[in-house]
């Protein structure tokens, strides 16, 4: 089994953040990797989602169940794939300006930069696959978390 985790600092807020991360439809503007996604289902407490695998040559796709904690977190659990395993969290935890204390009845989702982290854990169905994809996806998990930083400067200006 593999795992990946990263964080990184952002002025940006939480709420910016989670809101790039569950706009599943919107990733093929932004991966490069990414072919297609879509959302399958809508679930009072999140989606299922499907995304496409297009690169150097590798055509894969995996469906999630993913579970939102609005501006918070998202949860993913692997419905059908490539994988045995595939199970990931992004949190967003707010934080405030050195020295600054927040604003009174400021909502924490709206702190001026947040810590993003994303934590991946994943195995192959088989060896065979695992050869083939591995060396791809590996590449995809690393570099996750940087796409999702460019995004936020695309969408949200740079800070």
């Amino acid at each position: 089994m593999k795992h990946v985790h990263k964080s990184v600092l952002l002025w940006y807020s939480p709420r910016e953040m989670y809101g790039l991360v569950t706009d599943v439809q919107a990733y093929p503007q932004f991966l490069p990797w990414c072919d297609r996604a879509e959302v399958l289902a809508n679930h009072d407490d999140g989606v299922t989602a499907c995304v496409h695998i297009a690169f150097a040559g590798v055509h894969q796709a995996f469906t999630t169940r993913n579970v939102h904690e609005a501006g918070r977190s998202v949860s993913m659990t692997l419905v059908d794939g490539p994988f045995s395993k595939l199970e990931g969290t992004w949190t967003f935890q707010p934080l405030n300006k050195p020295g600054q204390p927040p604003a009174s009845g400021a909502d924490p989702l709206d702190a001026a930069a947040c810590k993003v982290e994303f934590a991946l854990s994943y195995a192959f169905a088989n060896r065979a696959l695992a050869l083939v994809v591995s060396p791809v996806f590996d590449r995809i998990a690393n570099t996750f978390i940087d796409a999702f930083v460019k995004r936020a400067e695309q969408v949200h200006g740079p800070r």
